[in-house]
């Protein structure tokens, strides 16, 4: 069994947004900065990675530019927009509701 942890997707949009609050990154860039950030305890796979981008570009919370990439590929980096960051908000909070949840349910049982 692996020590690392599969994202699950209904945490995964909260889990870019709050990546890219700080600047734009291209898609690997994200998912090896959570992957680094969690301490190699969730890693982001492509195949759910790019869906989840271009489902929160459809959304208007995020927008993507092309551009170049540390080693001089052409790849597009993604930025949160103004809905993005309203959007990050109300799932940090949603967030926080469902671990308090989870917590009592562990303590209490």
């Amino acid at each position: 069994m692996s020590d690392q942890t599969d994202v699950l997707q209904g945490t995964l949009d909260l889990l870019i947004m709050r990546t890219i609050a700080l600047g734009p990154l291209h898609g690997w860039a994200i998912a090896q900065r959570i992957q680094q950030i969690s301490d190699d305890l969730l890693r982001v796979q492509q195949g759910s990675l790019y869906p989840a981008l271009h489902r929160l570009e459809h959304q208007g919370w995020i927008t993507a530019e092309w551009g170049a990439s540390e080693n001089n590929r052409r790849a597009r980096f993604y930025s949160l927009t103004k809905a993005g960051r309203k959007q990050l908000d109300i799932e940090v909070s949603k967030w926080a509701r469902l671990s308090e949840g989870v917590n009592l349910v562990l303590q209490r049982t």
